[in-house]
């Protein structure tokens, strides 16, 4: 099976001279995309195997898993030749024997989480689940550095403002070896990647008006990111102070209890007994009143 080559280079913007001062073969392209077309239904397996893995980490919120559609697969090859040959020499040409090798994202898994403090447990589990042979973290200039940096992480700043930290794995399933490509990413951060994705790609020209709007709608992201973890960190807190206040209450209605049932055993009259426990729940009473004024103190600094 082949494309159609004319209908493929206008849908993909490419054209006969580049292909020329490239030395890309149009049937050499055509022999990888037919060997794809046989691999992709494995690597599909592949993929959702790995989704399936990181469903079960308690902090991610949802995963997406997808193998490279076998057009894309072409395209990308055609723009990736003239950077091979640089890396390589003028002769490199991709093949059949080589694509896989040098695409690393033919299986993709995007990893999505609520908190950006989430991240940390996600990148510990990649880790000690897989061998992670690159791990950079795309930031927008601005942001902070440090979680990434205190691992010693690659930090890539993007202009366009997209933020997702992107792992390559070896994948062995089987005899052969595969390279995925996993991205973890904050809802929001991957709400505004898709609007970025679907705007400029494939072919990233895009008008400068549309691309300083995307860039407040990335500044938006980035705050929504830095809001959600504020709103954990008052509902973590508070949630602490919850805890607190009802343990004093619980001490407090303990010590009250005990000391109760040993007034009971005291040889006197029950008037007596009344009495000591009337002033004992007196003092218990004025010590948990001042917890509560310290505790209430607490909340007004905690809220401000």
């Amino acid at each position: 099976m082949n494309l159609d080559k004319s209908t493929f280079l206008n849908e993909y913007h490419f054209t006969e001279d580049y292909l020329n001062q490239n030395n890309i073969d149009w049937e050499n392209l055509m022999l990888i995309y037919n060997d794809y077309l046989n691999l992709k239904p494995q690597l599909e397996t592949q993929a959702n195997y790995i989704a399936d893995v990181f469903r079960k980490h308690k902090n991610v919120h949802t995963v997406k898993s997808r193998v490279k559609e076998p057009k894309h697969l072409v395209a990308k090859l055609i723009r990736k030749t003239s950077d091979r040959q640089g890396t390589y020499g003028k002769e490199f040409q991709f093949s059949v024997d080589n694509y896989r090798r040098e695409i690393t994202d033919l299986i993709g898994v995007r990893v999505i989480h609520i908190f950006k403090e989430d991240w940390e447990s996600i990148h510990n589990f990649i880790k000690e689940t897989w061998e992670t042979i690159e791990i950079v973290a795309n930031i927008r200039d601005g942001d902070n550095k440090e979680p990434y940096e205190n691992l010693g992480l690659s930090i890539k700043s993007r202009e366009s403002g997209y933020r997702s930290v992107h792992y390559l794995v070896n994948f062995t399933p089987t005899r052969q070896n595969v390279i995925a490509e996993i991205q973890v990413r904050t809802i929001f951060e991957e709400g505004y990647g898709e609007i970025d994705h679907q705007l400029r790609y494939p072919s990233n020209n895009i008008p400068n008006v549309l691309a300083l709007n995307l860039l407040v709608l990335n500044r938006l992201a980035g705050s929504a990111d830095e809001l959600s973890s504020v709103v954990k960190l008052l509902n973590d807190s508070w949630n602490e102070m919850g805890h607190e206040y009802k343990a004093i209450i619980e001490k407090k209605d303990m010590e009250l209890k005990k000391l109760k049932s040993r007034i009971e055993k005291l040889e006197i009259d029950e008037s007596e007994k009344a009495s000591l426990v009337s002033d004992i729940s007196n003092i218990l009473v004025q010590e948990l009143s001042d917890d509560i004024l310290s505790f209430s103190d607490k909340l007004k600094d905690f809220t401000g």
